[in-house]
């Protein structure tokens, strides 16, 4: 049976699930809605690893996507005087070592143009086929009302334009307003898990001093600053605060001039090279900041409206796990549907079934309570956070033993899918 879906959100999960959806049946009808006017590019470095890197490989996408990947080699603490004071490496793929920086680390707009590239591509070879290919995209567009029946969902749209459909899936990220509609505000709002930590990301020119490692500095009063330069052109700033809480918390609901004086403030005096990385935050056109948390919903679907990615299992960008979480609920549920037909329902549920243990035992697992550690609050905490670091650093490499991820989830398999391996 062929299906008339809408996807509420063009990033990563959206256009991956869609790819791989219309790869098991040429002849359903998928639309792909983002509210932003073109396809939103922006955003920080993301870790490709575990079941993601497996995913990847099956749509035939690894290759291509590894040769954007960036050339991180690994993180240097620093003190204010921009002196070493501990390095880390990279973590190989398959290995758990105690750093920040993955074998293979993409910037997130370059991986959500090569799944969008790819979809597009995939969809007009299927036209050219005459197999179908009845994928679009579809920008400047939202959802302000979904009306469900046991079959189906009428949504009104931001233009006034209104459809149903017989699947909607809300990949529109950790402030889903798809899910606010589908399971009420109340609902939304207890799924947000506050890690306690507020943080910013934007771009600035890169200074000729800054190569292929990046530098993370400790400040009093709970603050944390990185640059991630990876041997492009422009430097990545990542601002983390665990003060501030209650100024920070009230102000992304107002516009982007206020949220980045409300940081600014935050990051005053903070040492080192804060006067230049507050100088390029007044001019930057990227600038994002959020609390920094995860989504746990009781539910992932309520009649014929699914959570897909962030929208329904966001695991914070700490766990380095949001790519992963995005493409095994990608991956399983375009299965399921492949699997059960016109079982729609059904599909719904072995989607949660299957995915949630991968999904909030893997991908969402942090030892939230040891957090607090990097954003020390006073001067001494700071000089003994950087000795500690010293330590592990020296310690870890003549300690370490690989580590065979025998016990990680498997991905399994859905010949529904037709993928290449």
């Amino acid at each position: 049976m062929s299906l008339n879906v809408l996807v509420v959100g063009a990033g990563v999960a959206g256009p991956a699930f869609a790819m791989l959806l219309q790869n098991s049946d040429p002849s359903h009808k998928i639309t792909v809605i983002e509210r932003s006017p073109s396809l939103r590019t922006a955003g920080q470095q993301v870790d490709l690893k575990a079941q993601g890197i497996v995913i990847l490989r099956k749509m035939g996408l690894l290759e291509p996507i590894k040769s954007r990947c960036v050339n991180e080699t690994g993180v240097e603490i620093v003190d204010s005087n921009g002196k070493q004071a501990a390095v880390f490496g990279v973590n190989p793929s398959g290995e758990k070592r105690l750093t920040l920086t993955s074998e293979y680390e993409i910037m997130r707009g370059d991986l959500v143009r090569a799944l969008f590239e790819a979809s597009l591509n995939q969809n007009q070879k299927l036209k050219e086929l005459g197999k179908g290919g009845d994928l679009t995209y579809e920008f400047g567009k939202s959802v302000t009302e979904l009306e469900q029946s046991d079959d189906g969902v009428n949504v009104t749209f931001s233009d006034g334009e209104k459809k149903r459909y017989d699947l909607v899936v809300a990949a529109d990220g950790q402030s889903s307003r798809t899910r606010r509609l589908a399971f009420g505000q109340d609902i939304s709002d207890a799924a947000f898990r506050s890690l306690g930590v507020h943080a910013a990301y934007y771009s600035i020119p890169r200074s000729e001093d800054e190569g292929e490692l990046a530098r993370a500095y400790s400040a009093p009063a709970r603050r944390l600053l990185m640059t991630r330069t990876s041997g492009r052109d422009v430097t990545q700033v990542l601002l983390f605060t665990m003060g501030n809480g209650e100024r920070l918390k009230n102000i992304y609901k107002e516009p982007i001039e206020k949220q980045k004086e409300a940081f600014e403030e935050a990051f005053r005096g903070a040492g080192w090279q804060t006067d230049r990385l507050m100088e390029g935050l007044k001019t930057c056109a990227d600038f994002y900041a959020h609390e920094v948390g995860q989504i746990r919903m009781k539910e992932w679907s309520r009649g014929r409206v699914v959570l897909l990615g962030d929208a329904g299992y966001a695991p914070s960008p700490f766990t380095g796990m949001g790519t992963t979480g995005c493409l095994i609920g990608a991956y399983i549920l375009a299965g399921e549907l492949a699997r059960r037909g016109n079982d729609v329902n059904g599909a719904l549920k072995t989607y949660e079934e299957i995915a949630r243990p991968p999904i909030e035992d893997e991908c969402q697992k942090l030892p939230t309570n040891t957090i607090g550690i990097f954003y020390p609050a006073s001067k001494l905490g700071v000089w003994l956070f950087r000795k500690v670091a010293w330590v592990v650093s020296k310690i870890e490499p003549l300690t370490y033993r690989p580590q065979n991820e025998g016990n990680q989830w498997k991905v399994p398999e859905y010949p529904e899918l037709n993928l290449k391996s």
